[in-house]
């Protein structure tokens, strides 16, 4: 009804919403009390253009310097240095020096770099042991002499702060004012102390209202920087005391050696040491799209980039304040967070409500005044002015003006930031951290789910459960017997075709570094009895090219103790397959792979993934003659060694996980680069495969846009997908109206999370890059995780719904009972004081009590929210409307027949009465905020001890409700009440819930709350 009212302007994308949008809704927004209080939390669109204009100004001349130095050392590869002679430098002279050191990996000087002798020379002036690493007794001392790996950060706001930002309600200013005109009038009428009680009465009031506010406001505050620090979590590898462990990139000191591999954001300003095919994206420091490719001649590697391709180890050079990337972000400010559709749709119904109260108060003063004037004349007393009459007139200017204060639901838009900061507080305790508020109130209408398998729906604790090699099947539970010819060419394909490593840490203990795939392989070869380190010594690494998700592969090219060049190559079974042209096979000798050969390798594949197994391929090729390292790792020619089977078993859990989503009517599919039988094992195993269609990535990548169209709802299980597929699977979903959430871990899965409504990286197994574009981190890898995050946006969706049906019915009814009084007694019966703590108890006590309810299990028995649904449903306008009648009925009789039916005579019926009525309304409102717990269901009772906060804001409001009425009524122009008319208030106000159960029996035209109910689903834990 009112949304209907709301202008396009107020309709905002909820993902990438552009500029102009943004600005419009703003521009809509006419009529804001406090616009520092009301627009806190949504994006500051002038502080973020400046922003932009500073990164790119930032940016330009970065990518001209860097374009410069690169032209500059192109000559000087060239040859054409022969009149610029080397500029010496001593290591002496970097030592202890961080700006110079700073300055030759900004200023790419090669040529002082060459001068120290390479990196290791930079090794020694900073006094590091390349391969031992920094000792870590010496980090606090090179954090004082270099600087620690951190930036100057805004400080955050003070508690005072937000007491000052409450203050500038406009409305508050103008009742302050009020309050210390009737401070003044009344002493010079009514003398001291009696003239004083009406004004420090409101001021007394406006000082809990701000206090009471700011302390809420407060607290969100601190939630919202527990999530910061959490989002700024980002660690590292590193070598130090001679092992490599996991540091946060804030504890880098200069002199680390950090490990970079796939996916990474580079921690701090470095130079390379060693490693294979390592690109670089710079487009964060300098706008350049094209990767920068770099090696021993091109070695300086700037923090804030990103590893494209490849893996290497760095030595930190420059940390904090003294990289760019540290320069860059101290001077760019915080804009704030971009607001949620439902944040702009409720600033929107704020808007419309606000103007029609904005009418009442004006159409009420004016009654008054004239009335006033009315009975003046009649009294021939119009042309004698005195200061009690000019103390009736700032009265009901101060009742018109508190009418304002009601009548602007100025805490809609705001309950929508304090339910979904609840949220993003809970989901962080549940391992989920939500990175943009919009993704926890998108996630409650997600119809579908895209998830990957492996660590997501699988426990990512990998190990070899079988391996065929000479023509046999092995089951692996102990060492595994093999020739010594096939068992050496085994393990130097184990151990050299990796990018992980066996260490040993401090306690002597062996451990394994790298992916839950490589860590099984590895371990399998520990198993075998191979020695890691000696393999690793005897053979030389010559080039590598790391796996990436669209090869599905990795191959090395080595030298072999005897000179013997050999490349091996690992990776997705049918495809190491394609590339083998022989086998080892029962004569432990290579032959020929025959179309029969293969087809039994095809075979036992199949059996494998049939047992949800993973299956990789492990080959080698030897290599004529010496290897140009300019040309690419041989592609054909292999000889097949292996099939290894990789068991994943399921997460516990998982089952119970999918059957949620089902019953919530989202559709769950899996995307994985596995094999298509493992992955229709797995997903038949965790109910994700019913009677869907289980695909090959490239087969959907070769059919039509229409067969794409047509063929995208039905998909269950897409397996050997690229990210490219991944990402045409969620632009059909989408451009079916579906809401679609999705998983990713790596690099190039960064476009589909940005494509999709709602991205989850993982926490665990995923890189900074895909971290980057996620909107939600799933910090435990596990679907369940993934479930809980919808549960809890759907509880945000319904919680708003909650308070804004309690929020409306109070408006209504506060400003009828004091419109029609005005206008039929001349008199409002809710003096400014009171309207201002009914205010309280609408707006922040109202928004704390039904915004952060926890989720209960019958949200996720009901099918997803429509996009186009109704957010104020005709259920709420039942109730709403239902209650108002109620209430106004009972106020109306008490405010016009109140005297005879209560029985009450002398001088004091009248204050007596009025406390009465203001008595009874707080009780109606604190019975209806009982009810407003459920909107369709009748128990509202349960679950209502488990939200201790609900709990607490009832309480606190009967307490105060109790001391104002009985020990602050010079104040409050209140007396006091006898018990009878105290029981009578609780009576009334309880009479609402009975009413509640009448009107939830009466049936609208869609009976949901913005939630379609699945059929023949139960109506019970709703």
């Amino acid at each position: 009804m009112v949304e209907s009212y709301l202008s396009e302007e107020f309709h905002v994308p909820h993902k990438h919403p552009s500029e102009d949008a943004l600005r419009n809704w703003r521009k809509a927004v006419t009529l804001v009390k406090n616009h520092r209080r009301r627009f806190r939390h949504v994006a500051d669109l002038k502080r973020r253009s400046l922003h932009n204009d500073r990164l790119s100004e930032i940016k330009d001349s970065l990518r001209v310097t860097f374009l410069a130095m690169r032209a500059a050392l192109r000559f000087i590869d060239a040859g054409h240095s022969a009149n610029h002679h080397p500029e010496e430098a001593k290591a002496s002279d970097f030592h202890n020096d961080p700006d110079k050191l700073a300055s030759m990996v900004q200023n790419y000087h090669v040529k002082i770099l060459r001068s120290l002798g390479g990196v290791k020379g930079v090794a020694e002036a900073v006094q590091v042991n390349i391969d031992e690493g920094v000792k870590s007794t010496e980090l606090t001392s090179r954090q004082e002499t270099y600087g620690a790996n951190k930036y100057t950060e805004k400080p955050s706001k003070s508690f005072f702060m937000f007491v000052w930002e409450a203050l500038h309600d406009l409305t508050l200013i103008i009742l302050m004012v009020c309050g210390v005109v009737s401070i003044g009038v009344g002493l010079a009428t009514e003398g001291f102390p009696d003239g004083l009680y009406d004004g420090l009465g409101i001021l007394l009031s406006i000082l809990l209202v701000v206090t009471v506010t700011a302390v809420s406001d407060y607290r969100q505050s601190l939630q919202f920087k527990d999530l910061d620090k959490e989002k700024k979590k980002i660690s590292c590898q590193v070598t130090r005391d001679g092992c490599r462990k996991k540091v946060s990139i804030y504890d880098l000191v200069v002199g680390d050696i950090v490990h970079l591999s796939i996916g990474d954001q580079v921690p701090a300003d470095g130079i390379f040491i060693s490693g294979y095919s390592l690109l670089i994206d710079e487009s964060s420091l300098t706008g350049e799209s094209e990767a920068v490719h770099i090696d021993e001649k091109k070695p300086f590697i700037l923090g804030g980039t990103k590893v494209q391709d490849g893996s290497a180890k760095m030595l930190v050079a420059a940390v904090g304040t003294r990289t760019e990337w540290g320069k860059l972000m101290e001077t760019l400010s915080d804009e704030g967070e971009t607001e949620t559709p439902l944040q702009v749709k409720l600033n929107g119904v704020a808007t419309i409500i606000g103007k029609i109260g904005l009418v009442f108060a004006v159409l009420t003063f004016l009654v008054l005044i004239v009335r006033f004037l009315v009975d003046k004349a009649m009294r021939n007393d119009f042309s004698s002015w005195t200061m009690s009459d000019a103390l009736s007139i700032l009265d009901y200017f101060a009742t018109a003006v508190t009418i304002i204060v009601v009548a602007v639901p100025e805490g809609l838009p705001l309950a929508v930031t304090l339910s979904l900061a609840f949220a993003m507080k809970k989901l962080m305790d549940d391992k989920a951290l939500v990175r943009h508020l919009s993704a926890c109130e998108t996630m409650g209408s997600s119809t579908c789910i895209c998830t990957d398998k492996t660590g997501t729906l699988t426990t990512n604790h990998m190990v070899v459960d079988k391996i065929w090699v000479s023509g046999q099947t092995q089951v692996v539970k102990e060492r595994v017997p093999l020739h010594e010819n096939v068992s050496t060419v085994l393990l130097q394909c184990i151990f050299e075709c990796t990018g992980s490593e066996v260490v040993k840490g401090a306690n002597g203990q062996t451990s394994i570094l790298g992916t839950p795939t490589e860590s099984a392989i590895l371990e399998f070869g520990l198993l075998l009895g191979g020695d890691f380190g000696a393999v690793r010594s005897e053979i030389t690494l010559l080039k590598m090219e790391p796996f990436n998700s669209k090869k599905k592969n990795m191959s090395v090219i080595t030298r072999l103790p005897n000179g013997q060049i050999r490349a091996f190559c690992k990776g997705a079974s049918e495809i190491v397959l394609q590339i083998c042209d022989k086998i080892i096979d029962e004569s432990l000798e290579p032959v020929e792979m025959t179309e029969e050969k293969a087809k039994a390798v095809t075979k036992v594949i199949n059996e494998f993934a049939d047992q949800a197994l993973r299956t990789l391929c492990l080959a080698y090729v030897d290599v004529e003659g010496e290897f140009d390292m300019q040309k690419d790792i041989p592609a054909f020619g292999y000889t097949l060694i292996a099939v290894v089977g990789i068991k994943d078993p399921l997460r516990p859990g998982v089952n119970e996980a999918v059957k949620t989503c089902l019953d919530a009517g989202i559709t769950v599919r899996m995307v994985t680069g596995d094999n298509i039988n493992t992955a229709r094992a797995i997903a038949k195993e965790c109910g994700i495969l019913t009677n869907g269609v289980a695909i090959e990535g490239p087969e959907f990548r070769n059919k039509t846009d229409q067969e794409k169209r047509r063929l995208a709802p039905l998909i269950q299980v897409m397996a050997r997908s690229s990210p490219t597929d991944k990402l045409e699977l969620v632009k059909n979903l989408r451009a079916l109206s579906e809401v679609v959430a999705v998983t990713g871990d790596g690099t190039n899965d960064a476009p589909a999370l940005h494509e999709s409504d709602i991205g989850f990286a993982m926490g665990i197994a995923g890189t900074e890059v895909a971290k980057e574009q996620a909107d939600v981190i799933v910090m435990d890898d596990d679907f369940a995780t993934i479930v809980k995050v919808a549960k809890w946006g759907r509880a945000v969706y319904i919680n708003i719904q909650k308070f804004v049906q309690f929020q409306l019915t109070v408006n209504i009814v506060a400003l009828m009972i004091n419109f029609v009084s005005a206008c039929i007694t001349g008199s409002a019966p809710l003096t400014a004081v009171q309207l201002l703590w009914v205010n309280l108890i609408m707006d922040t006590l109202g928004a704390l009590a039904l915004a952060t309810e926890p989720p209960n299990d019958g949200l996720m028995k009901r099918q997803p929210v429509l996009r186009t649904e109704s957010f104020i449903t005709k259920t709420m306008w039942r109730n709403i409307i239902g209650q108002s009648v109620y209430q106004m009925a009972i106020l109306f009789v008490l405010n016009f027949a109140g005297k005879p039916i209560l029985n009450l005579h002398g001088d004091n019926a009248t204050a007596i009465l009025n406390t009465f009525i203001f008595n009874t309304f707080v009780f109606c409102q604190v019975f209806n905020e009982v009810n407003s717990r459920d909107i369709n269901e009748i128990n509202i009772f349960r679950g209502m001890l488990s939200s201790w906060v609900f709990i607490g804001v009832m309480f606190s409001t009967v307490v105060f409700q109790i001391i104002i009425v009985e020990f602050l009524g010079t104040f409050a122009s209140t007396v006091p009440l006898d018990w009878d008319l105290w029981l009578l208030s609780i009576a009334i106000g309880f009479v609402s819930m009975p009413i509640a159960v009448v009107l939830k029996c009466i049936p609208v035209e869609k009976p949901h709350d913005g939630y379609v109910r699945l059929a023949g689903g139960p109506e019970e834990n709703v």
